[in-house]
């Protein structure tokens, strides 16, 4: 019997959800880095968006979720009903994200379309990977911000079209500009030139359940 691996604890986040927009149906909320959007089998993984959440808002439900270290907007239901219409729009892609992310050294396009299928890496889970035989369509659009020197660094707005598990951050690698403090996909190099994750959720535009509005929620970047 092989010896079980020790779990992996995320280490404490001491900064607090920040609601950007509430009403009767639904949050639009700002995720700090560092906290799970669901808690983790583990017990002292308990801590999340979701956990948090419930303590005022017990119906509360994820629509989606953020990685660990990516900040940033997120929509949040208040009822099943709504979590279900707002599902179904995230299924049909009618919902649009954008990211800003820094990755290293610098793009040589201003704006381009990065597309590799992408699969789970089943024996180094949470890994994925590129595989065109098993792998399913992603489709990320990007557009430069700024490009910085000493050290190469390129500030960019992500539009995936698809929304693929670490779509942003393998698409990044795929390319050779990773995204700075990535933990899965980065070289040394580019893992130790930031302390957190260099992704955020920026905006998050939707069709309002009840009222049918179309809603462009921002979260703006804080790097």
């Amino acid at each position: 019997m092989q010896p079980q691996a020790d779990p992996f604890i995320v280490p404490k986040c001491h900064d607090d959800i920040k609601i950007l927009y509430q009403d009767e149906h639904l949050l639009l909320i700002n995720k700090p880095t560092g906290l799970l959007s669901l808690s983790g089998k583990h017990p002292l993984n308990k801590d999340s968006v979701h956990f948090r959440l419930v303590q005022d808002f017990p119906t509360a439900t994820l629509v989606h979720r953020l990685d660990f270290g990516t900040s940033g907007i997120m929509l949040v239901a208040l009822n099943k009903a709504i979590n279900a219409q707002l599902t179904k729009q995230f299924q049909v892609r009618t919902v649009s994200k954008r990211y800003t992310a820094v990755l290293h050294g610098h793009l040589a396009d201003e704006q381009g379309t990065i597309e590799f299928p992408i699969a789970k890496d089943k024996p180094n889970f949470p890994l994925q990977k590129i595989c065109f035989e098993t792998g399913k369509l992603a489709q990320t659009n990007y557009q430069v911000m700024e490009r910085c020197q000493g050290p190469a660094t390129t500030k960019v707005s992500f539009m995936p079209v698809s929304g693929r598990t670490h779509q942003l951050r393998i698409h990044s690698r795929e390319i050779g500009h990773p995204i700075l403090g990535c933990d899965l996909y980065a070289t040394d190099e580019a893992f130790f030139m930031a302390d957190r994750l260099m992704l955020h959720a920026t905006t998050l535009t939707f069709d309002h359940p009840i009222t049918g509005e179309r809603v462009e929620g921002l979260c703006p970047c804080p790097f």
